[in-house]
């Protein structure tokens, strides 16, 4: 080998176990200084409960519907598939909008009222009479189904409807012929979760209760089970 050829491999060569070692770019390089996050503890909730209406339809309804009217299959048996809580803003409407105070107050009214965000409903078509245009927004609505649904009802049959101004009961004529029950509430104050002190305005709000496999008769009969408060008939 030639003296070229051996100081070439001098200058290329590293020298071994001489100056600090170089980190690579990426690595970690010590634990990191901050603030300690400690996880908070799982709290174990129980077992779910069941809605009390719920528990009270299928143990004591669906036994008298088998006595009384022969329905002993549940799957022919009246049941209850969802409420619907209607509240209509197209009144308010000032110009081509509803004012923000307005709209904001009914939709939390509903919110607190039901547990779910309502959705707001614009109009299919233009009615001059009522100052509405196609495409406004008129109304806003929630549908409830299930555990929701059934909470709903225990609120609407137990503590609202005892709070009615001059109350003497339900109207129990107000079934359609597939034995959907209909009512109005003329002021959003009887729910307990309303406090009308920071209410702006008075608002009522419509509640469809929606039946399958039912009738008027039917439908009257769970309803009246369930406890509903319905007006009794004027004894003379």
């Amino acid at each position: 080998m030639s003296k070229e050829d051996q100081n070439k491999q001098h200058k290329g060569a590293k020298p071994e176990g001489k100056g600090p070692a170089k980190e690579k770019k990426g690595a970690p390089s010590g634990p990191k200084k901050g603030p300690v996050k400690h996880e908070a503890p799982e709290v174990d909730a129980g077992p779910r409960v069941p809605p009390r209406l719920k528990v009270m339809f299928d143990e004591t309804v669906r036994a008298g519907l088998g006595e009384q009217f022969g329905l002993k299959n549940r799957m022919a048996q009246p049941r209850i598939q969802k409420i619907v809580v209607n509240v209509n803003m197209g009144r308010h409407i000032e110009g081509a909008k509803i004012p923000p105070h307005i709209r904001g107050q009914v939709l939390e009214t509903i919110n607190k009222v039901t547990g779910q965000r309502p959705v707001v409903l614009k109009a299919k078509k233009s009615v001059s009479n009522f100052k509405v245009r196609e495409g406004l927004e008129t109304a806003a609505m929630v549908t409830m189904r299930r555990d929701r649904m059934w909470h709903f009802l225990d609120r609407l049959i137990n503590l609202a409807t005892p709070r009615i101004k001059d109350f003497r009961g339900l109207p129990d004529k107000a079934f359609d012929k597939q034995g959907n029950y209909a009512m109005g509430l003329t002021e959003q104050g009887v729910f307990p979760e309303i406090n009308m002190a920071e209410a702006q305005f008075t608002h009522g709000m419509n509640i469809n209760v929606c039946f399958s496999n039912s009738s008027p008769k039917l439908s009257k009969f769970v309803l009246e089970q369930l406890g509903m408060p319905f007006r009794k008939p004027d004894q003379k």
